[in-house]
């Protein structure tokens, strides 16, 4: 069984690509019972936030149960620029439930994070995820023969470990969001939250919550483009994975 989380689907496309090859199934951690099911083999599929891991998978994985230890488990991380200190951070949350994680993989995929990254131009984009396809199909052989190791790459340990914890704190401020006058209140953002920081108040969303998961879904998502956190993500454009839907 393969878990996920996923706001505008580079984790969600991981996690089915590796779940086909496997013949299992992916499923996300939103809403889900942290009790995990028996399995043979056992995969975490996770974006990097911050250079670490985000909220959702720390409150995943702080309440996780696992009855019957699987033959093999894995964590996987997509990142932008580096996955930090991700995979130390899931080992050790993992550790303290009795599970214990076989290998580590990363795969770089177009980040969403737009209020640093530009994805406006769909070339550069595309080109990404050609050559995350590549990495993801070199991991998928990995995951079947059960290679142990930690195969991630551009891993900044040190330099993670000390700014990612307050920095992914302060981009989680949900007074970062301004709403644009094109929102038509379709409330999509509301019901697709993960962390149901969102309400639909006079026919626009407001932030209920003082911080989030700050996933970006919200933004990438909306139908007018509408939501923007602080004053440059309008430029950097809107980016859902092409080969899968959120």
């Amino acid at each position: 069984m393969i878990y996920y989380f996923s706001a505008t689907g580079n984790n969600k496309y991981v996690a089915e690509r590796i779940a086909e090859a496997i013949g299992d199934e992916a499923k996300s951690i939103q809403e889900m019972d942290p009790n995990l099911a028996p399995s043979d083999i056992i995969g975490f599929v996770s974006p990097t936030y911050g250079w670490g891991l985000p909220e959702i998978f720390k409150r995943f994985f702080s309440s996780l149960t696992l009855s019957v230890k699987p033959s093999f488990c894995f964590f996987a991380a997509t990142y932008g620029t580096s996955p930090g200190f991700i995979g130390q951070q899931a080992k050790e949350m993992l550790a303290k439930r009795g599970v214990t994680i076989d290998a580590f993989f990363s795969v770089k995929m177009p980040d969403n994070w737009t209020p640093t990254y530009d994805l406006s131009d769909p070339e550069k984009v595309a080109e990404t995820n050609r050559k995350a396809d590549e990495e993801i199909a070199v991991i998928l052989e990995q995951i079947m023969r059960h290679e142990h190791g930690s195969f991630m790459k551009d891993t900044k340990l040190f330099l993670a470990s000390v700014i990612a914890l307050p920095e992914y704190e302060k981009m989680r401020k949900t007074s970062h969001f301004t709403v644009d006058d094109t929102c038509i209140g379709c409330g999509l953002c509301e019901r697709k939250c993960p962390d149901h920081a969102i309400r639909i108040e006079g026919k626009k969303p407001t932030w209920i919550k003082e911080r989030c998961i700050m996933c970006l879904g919200c933004l990438h998502r909306c139908p007018k483009f509408a939501i923007q956190y602080d004053n440059r993500t309008r430029y950097h454009g809107q980016y859902r994975h092409p080969k899968t839907r959120v």
